[in-house]
């Protein structure tokens, strides 16, 4: 199908999957513009974005998605006519010590895109647009070991604040369809690895742990599944999404990749291994690691107390995206994950300053806005 230009809004555009998809999105179509909107929040991270600051079709914006006035400027004065919506608060286990913002950001953010886009989009008459969400398969709650995949047709069973925030945006959305008419598309995903991913997330901090030296904590017996899916592949399925997807439809998009976290944990550990033994520079770089004593770096995990309401199995049944518009991963999560330990073995610093807290007076340093 031919491509037809758009212009977009992408909301939490600095953090792990936003900042991806704007390069992805500039990479694939050049001179395309994309309004890049974020607030910066701890997860939010400016430099995500460095390599396009400078690129004519990029404009970055320091917002809030609550802000529905700020919000509805930006879609007339950009004459947006698409917005892909990221911004979400998506850490399970902050939601449970504070559910409170997850409330706020992903139910009433959502919300105010959503009034915001009504008032220009419908309220003046502009046919050609669409406001896509992306969600996450945590709104269909836990798997069995011998269940089926979450199909588009799965019963919300949200397990915790998290997933039950996900789950009423994505609800909210639909409506602001059937009730006014917004063309509205919905994507659920399964968990996401890759560059510029936060390293609070399980395969960012078991790299930068396993570097350091420092333990490499494990949720109960570390036997929850989850699909995993490279991050430009959840973006090939955003952008078909986009371009050929029906109106008022939600499209699962999955790795096919089911792994156990503790096996996640033990390859990610032997790969590492690997590095060091290839490589007598690894051990100048990073004294601290396990592999310069003489042990591997399994030597460091350690199980604590599993998460409250921990859920035991995701998998995403991706059929009706690959069936309807021709979506395949490329990436296998052996080819993934070398790609993602190369990106953070080539990309110390960023981490480092994350991991210190320094990136944000960094941030301030560099981009005054």
């Amino acid at each position: 199908m031919k491509h037809i230009p758009t212009t977009l809004l992408v909301t939490g555009a600095a953090g792990f999957i936003g900042s991806n998809f704007v390069h992805y999105w500039l990479s694939q179509y050049p001179g395309e513009s994309i309004v890049a909107l974020d607030a910066l929040t701890y997860a939010g991270n400016r430099a995500n974005l460095t390599s396009v600051e400078n690129n004519p079709a990029f404009t970055f914006v320091h917002g809030d998605i609550i802000d529905t006035p700020l919000i509805t400027q930006l879609l007339k004065d950009e004459q947006i006519n698409t917005i892909v919506h990221f911004a979400a608060e998506s850490h399970v286990d902050r939601s449970i010590h504070g559910p409170d913002a997850f409330l706020k950001t992903n139910i009433e953010g959502t919300h105010s895109l959503l009034k915001a886009a009504k008032t220009i989009w419908l309220d003046t008459g502009v046919k050609k647009h669409r406001f896509h969400h992306v969600s996450t398969d945590e709104v269909y709650g836990t798997l069995s070991p011998d269940e089926p995949a979450f199909t588009e047709q799965h019963q919300y069973l949200p397990n915790s604040p998290y997933a039950a925030s996900k789950a009423s945006s994505d609800h909210i959305v639909r409506s602001y369809h059937h009730t006014y008419g917004l063309n509205t598309t919905i994507s659920n995903c399964s968990n996401n690895y890759g560059s510029y991913q936060f390293p609070e997330k399980l395969i960012p901090l078991i790299i930068a742990n396993i570097l350091d030296g420092k333990a490499l904590p494990i949720y109960g017996d570390g036997k929850q599944i989850r699909d995993w899916l490279y991050v430009d592949d959840h973006n090939r399925g955003i952008d078909l999404i986009i371009r050929k997807g029906r109106v008022d439809n939600t499209y699962n998009i999955g790795g096919d990749n089911e792994w156990t976290n503790i096996d996640i944990v033990k390859r990610t550990c032997g790969l590492l291994d690997d590095r060091f033994e290839a490589s007598e520079k690894m051990a100048a770089r990073f004294p601290k690691a396990p592999q310069n004593s003489g042990k591997k770096a399994e030597s460091l995990i350690t199980y604590v107390d599993d998460r409250l309401g921990h859920d035991r199995r995701y998998a995403i049944n991706a059929s009706k995206i690959s069936t309807e518009l021709g979506y395949e991963p490329l990436e296998s999560f052996e080819t993934g994950i070398r790609k993602t330990i190369d990106w953070y073995l080539a990309n110390e610093e960023w981490w480092r300053r994350i991991m210190d807290g320094s990136y944000r007076e960094w941030i301030l340093q560099n981009y005054c806005d």
